[in-house]
């Protein structure tokens, strides 16, 4: 499954300011290297480049287009494909933070791979990553429950699991805590007003709806979009304007060597 990065960015102020806030957490101020992981159409490599000027900067992501459109916005920083489960950086060139927004719920093995990641790092330096949060919201059981309750109920069960589900903050800070001087956790909620039921379909259609609707043939993902709406509207009041509330809930986590 591949990424739409012009999907992706119809709500790209939203999708950036928790990568804000992550950033704004990270301790280490004059970094050498920076990597992102899982950069994306390049948005959150934009803001690295900003707090970052002196550092080399170079972006990761598994899927090709986000990688083709991250090269078009940003032309002098490095990006790759990559896969982030096995990647490492070069022996000759160290890097002092591993940055990544929304990426490790789509990632498994979390008991291994973050320990892993932080070792990669020398002394003073942060992984920090920022997780959507949100598998029990009615985003995501309405997702689930349409994807269970029609013709493509057989072919969308496996896309049901392809996030992986968080642990607690709890958990993540006992995992961390071992390999590192210093690890914060923290939960936010963000509420993102948004055009009716279809801006929440739009937004979703760029990254949770994106495994159902990959797995149906192009004549049945309006009737399954239609079935999702139905489950989500009672959750999603419209106001007198047209607009409806998300809840968004994200979990953070910025461990320091």
């Amino acid at each position: 499954m591949d990424w739409s990065a012009k999907q992706y960015v119809k709500f790209e102020n939203e999708r950036t300011r928790p990568a804000r806030d992550l950033l704004a957490a990270v301790p280490t101020r004059q970094p050498r290297r920076v990597v992102d992981l899982g950069c994306g159409p390049g948005n959150t490599t934009e803001l690295l480049l900003e707090a970052f000027p002196q550092a080399e900067i170079i972006g990761l992501n598994s899927s090709p287009d986000m990688i083709t459109n991250a090269r078009a916005r940003l032309s002098g920083i490095r990006f790759e494909v990559a896969d982030l489960t096995t990647w490492r950086p070069e022996p000759t060139a160290p890097v002092d933070i591993l940055y990544s927004n929304a990426v490790f719920q789509w990632v498994p093995g979390h008991e291994t791979i973050l320990p892993r990641l932080l070792g990669l790092l020398p002394e003073g330096g942060s992984l920090a990553l920022q997780m959507p949060d949100n598998l029990d919201e009615p985003s995501h059981v309405g997702m689930r429950d349409a994807a269970a309750d029609g013709p493509w109920a057989g072919r969308l069960a496996a896309a049901a699991g392809t996030r992986t589900a968080l642990g607690s903050a709890a958990w993540y800070y006992r995992l961390l805590k071992p390999h590192a001087a210093r690890v914060d956790v923290w939960r936010t909620v963000y509420h993102h007003p948004l055009d009716g039921l279809d801006g929440i379909v739009e937004w979703f259609k760029g990254s949770g709806l994106r495994p159902f609707l990959a797995a149906l043939q192009p004549e049945e993902r309006e009737a399954y979009l239609s079935a999702y709406r139905t489950r989500i509207a009672p959750h999603y009041p419209v106001d007198a304007e047209g607009k409806v509330l998300l809840a968004f809930p994200r979990l953070f986590i910025v461990a320091t060597r």
